[in-house]
């Protein structure tokens, strides 16, 4: 039982070990492929590095793994995570250009105190709004929304301490809950603006090239339901994402506002703009 034991953990050591050898290859597979593309101002930058990951599969909830740690997958990408590793691909591959500086810049972006050493669960910046937020304040975004035509949005989170059985880090964690709830109010009460569904197209000349799209959902209690990267096709203003339909990166077919439209539990967009 013991030999058995010590075999299997030999066996998830050297899969792990695989894995992470994997993701420095395509680390470095990407910056050999932005080696003549890194001084591109920023929105083509983070264009031309999410259209590199087209055709990678998508694969949801390749963070949630106990103790909390930095996951690094640069194998398989849900929207969230597509979005967050081309941001810190494109910041690193301008300022950073090595693995360790891209994982440092990739745990600061995702943890609110990336910093403390140990890393928990509750750091981990799970909302989109509150992941804006600390970005902002960090000097890698900006929520351009406002500026661009949007109108007050109102948010009452509480759905990840009113529904705790459907994460694992927080069932039977009530100091966790806890911390989450307090957590949402004040992300709750800070101003927040989007651009309603049908008025996309009438503020699509201030949306730019490799701005991050992020869509609003009316599910009670979230912000956020799917994030993207604005691009063009032709004269059509669309995105790239991880897509659930189609199992894996694309470029969207259909217009940006005709997406969200098509979807009954998207009210409207928020538009981010990075800022190196």
């Amino acid at each position: 039982m013991r030999q058995t034991l010590f075999y299997w953990f030999l066996l998830v050591a050297f899969s792990l070990s695989g894995k992470a050898q994997e993701d420095r290859g395509i680390y470095g597979r990407y910056c050999a492929a932005m080696k003549e593309k890194a001084a591109l101002p920023t929105g083509d930058l983070m264009v031309e590095t999410a259209r590199f990951f087209l055709g990678t599969p998508y694969v949801a909830g390749t963070l949630e793994e106990e103790p909390e740690r930095l996951v690094v997958n640069l194998r398989g990408l849900d929207c969230m995570t597509l979005v967050e590793n081309t941001l810190v691909l494109a910041w690193s591959v301008k300022h950073r250009p090595e693995y360790d500086g891209f994982a440092a810049a990739l745990q600061e972006m995702r943890y609110r105190d990336a910093g403390n050493g140990a890393l928990d669960y509750t750091d981990r910046l799970h909302y989109t709004t509150d992941w804006l937020y600390e970005n902002e304040k960090r000097g890698y975004l900006k929520d351009v929304t406002k500026e661009i035509g949007g109108e007050s949005l109102v948010l009452d989170l509480s759905f990840m301490s009113t529904h705790p059985d459907s994460y694992k880090q927080l069932k039977g964690h009530p100091e966790r809950i806890a911390f989450m709830a307090a957590k949402e109010k004040e992300i709750s009460a800070r101003p927040h603006y989007y651009i309603p569904q049908d008025e996309i197209e009438a503020h699509a000349g201030r949306i730019r090239n490799g701005d991050i799209v992020c869509f609003v959902t009316t599910v009670k209690g979230l912000d956020v339901s799917h994030v993207g990267i604005v691009c063009r096709k032709g004269e059509t203003l669309t995105f790239i994402h991880a897509s659930t339909a189609k199992k894996r990166v694309i470029v969207n077919e259909e217009p940006l506002q005709a997406y969200v439209q098509a979807i009954k539990r998207n009210s409207g967009i928020l538009i981010v703009r990075p800022q190196f």
